[in-house]
C-alpha cells in the first residue's frame, strides 16, 4: 500500500500534540488506448498494469487478455500514464466506442499530484476567511452526523454531507450513494436557495478525497470535517487553498491535519466569524 509519512496535530482531552501519521496517496492515472487519450482516474499508485486492464476489461474495451497488444507503463521515474494498445481485430469492434468517448489528452506522460495541484490553484482563489470553531463542538457535530441520514438507516448503503454555518448550525443536508454526489446535492440546494454564503464547515461521512476538497473550494467553505481520514492529495491540495481539514480520532478527539488555527479550544473568545 502506497502511503506518505506526515505530522498532524491530535487534539484530545483538552490538549494538542504534534504525532506522525501515514496518510494514503492518490494520484491520477492517465489510461491511453491506441496512442490517444481514454480515461484519468483517481487511484492509489500501484498495479498499474493490472488496474488498466481490469478498467479496460469493465469499459468493453477488452474480452480477454488476448485482445491486447501491448501494455505498459511509460518511461520515466514520475509517471502515471499507461499505453494500451489493442488488436485490430479488436480494435475494429470497439472502433465506435472509442469514437464516442470524449477523450481527455494528456500531452506527456509527467502527469503527477503535484501537476493536478498547481493547474487547480490556478482555477480556484485560496480561502482566506478567518473563520473559527471551538473543537468540542466540532467533535460532537461530527460524531452525530448519522442523525442527518435517515437513508443509511434503512439501508447501510448511503454517504451523508451536511453543510454548517459559522456557529455550527446546520444548514442542509444530503445523502447519495456517491460521496460526490451528497456534497454536490447540499452545495446545490443552497446555490439554489441563494444561502450558499452562509455555510462555513463542510461535514461528511466518507473519506476525503481531491475532488471534495476542490468542490468545497468552489464552494468558497473555509472548514471540511469527516469521519475518515483525507488522501495526500486531498491535504496538499486542502493546504494550497487554504481550507482546514480534521477527522475523528479514536477513541476521542480529532486529527488536525492542515490551517489548524481555526480549531480553537472550547469556550474561547476566539470562537467567532469574520466575514
Amino acid at each position: 500500500m502506497s502511503t506518505t509519512q506526515r505530522t498532524v496535530l491530535l487534539w484530545q482531552n483538552t490538549q494538542k500534540q504534534s504525532l506522525p501519521m501515514a496518510i494514503l496517496d492518490e494520484e491520477p492515472l492517465s489510461i491511453r488506448v491506441q496512442g490517444k487519450g481514454y480515461a484519468v482516474v483517481m487511484r492509489t499508485p500501484g498495479d498499474e498494469l493490472a488496474h488498466a486492464a481490469g478498467f479496460c476489461l469493465t469499459e468493453g474495451l477488452i474480452d480477454t487478455p488476448d485482445d491486447i497488444v501491448n501494455l505498459a507503463v511509460c518511461d520515466g521515474g514520475d509517471t502515471n500514464v499507461v499505453t494500451v494498445t489493442l488488436t485490430p481485430q479488436r480494435l475494429k469492434k470497439v472502433s465506435a466506442h472509442l469514437d464516442r468517448r470524449s477523450y481527455i489528452s494528456q500531452s506527456s506522460c509527467g502527469l503527477c499530484g503535484k501537476t493536478v495541484i498547481e493547474e487547480l490553484v490556478q482555477e480556484l482563489r485560496p480561502i482566506q476567511a478567518r473563520t473559527s470553531v471551538p473543537l468540542d463542538l466540532a467533535e460532537q457535530r461530527l460524531r452525530t452526523l448519522d442523525v442527518h441520514q435517515p437513508m443509511r438507516d434503512r439501508s447501510a448503503a448511503s454517504h451523508a454531507a451536511v453543510l454548517f454555518d459559522a456557529h455550527l448550525e446546520p444548514l442542509v443536508a444530503a445523502e447519495d450513494v456517491g460521496r460526490h454526489n451528497a456534497l454536490d446535492k447540499a452545495i446545490g440546494r443552497l446555490f439554489l436557495e441563494r444561502r450558499l454564503p452562509l455555510a462555513r464547515v463542510v461535514m461528511m461521512s466518507s473519506r476525503i478525497s481531491y475532488e471534495l476538497v476542490q468542490k468545497t473550494a468552489r464552494a468558497r467553505i473555509p472548514i471540511f470535517l469527516a469521519l475518515s481520514r483525507p488522501t495526500r492529495l486531498a491535504v496538499d491540495l486542502a493546504a494550497q487553498l487554504g481550507i482546514s481539514l480534521a477527522g475523528t480520532a479514536k477513541p476521542a478527539g480529532l486529527y488536525l491535519y492542515c490551517h489548524a488555527q481555526r480549531f480553537v479550544q472550547p469556550a474561547s473568545p476566539e470562537s467567532k466569524v469574520d466575514r
